[in-house]
């Protein structure tokens, strides 16, 4: 035992007799002793179940996938209670809010679905939807390759800057790095 610890040995202690009291059925968790504001996340995907992390929040055009809302979350939320927010802060960036939203089971639940804002779910039958709602939905899936290269071409996967706020500035960094990468290539 220390007898005088100074803050920051204080914090780290504090942090490492957390850990060791912890149990596999705890909640909140610590998962790095110097970043202990890393939760886990579900995949839900067989080959790799879990990320560590924060949840980011993205919204993209809908014809050519500029990021135009990026939020890092924290608390590992709910993505329905998200849905509203995500959609606020794309009305500050754009000056617009959209008439209508596609998105995947993750945000079911009426009850978060933004006022003046049709939310379309991926739940349908390919068989009971029309034409043009098929194409939606279509282009709702190229979502997914620009979330990973955000990851992978704009270093989402691993982030270097410390705490809550180091994530938020991560998240729009790698989100502006994407759109100028765009711009470079038009």
């Amino acid at each position: 035992k220390v007898e005088n610890p100074n803050i920051r040995l204080k914090s780290l202690l504090e942090i490492s007799e957390r850990i060791l009291t912890q149990t596999k059925n705890s909640k909140n968790k610590i998962y790095s002793i110097h970043a202990p504001e890393v939760e886990c996340i579900s995949k839900g995907k067989s080959h790799k179940r879990y990320e560590f992390g924060c949840k980011v929040s993205l919204v993209t055009t809908s014809k050519s996938n500029w990021i135009v809302g990026v939020q890092a979350l924290h608390g590992n939320p709910y993505d329905g209670h998200t849905l509203k927010d995500a959609i606020n802060q794309m009305e500050k960036v754009v000056g617009l809010r959209p008439k209508e939203g596609y998105v995947d089971l993750g945000y079911k639940g009426k009850d978060h679905h933004p006022e003046n804002v049709q939310v379309h779910l991926s739940n349908k039958s390919r068989k009971n939807m029309t034409r043009w709602e098929r194409m939606w939905m279509n282009r709702r899936s190229a979502i997914e390759p620009v979330i990973s290269h955000l990851k992978h071409d704009h270093n989402m996967i691993r982030n270097f800057l410390k705490g809550r706020e180091g994530d938020r500035i991560n998240a729009l960094f790698a989100a502006a790095g994407c759109n100028f990468s765009k711009l470079l290539v038009i």
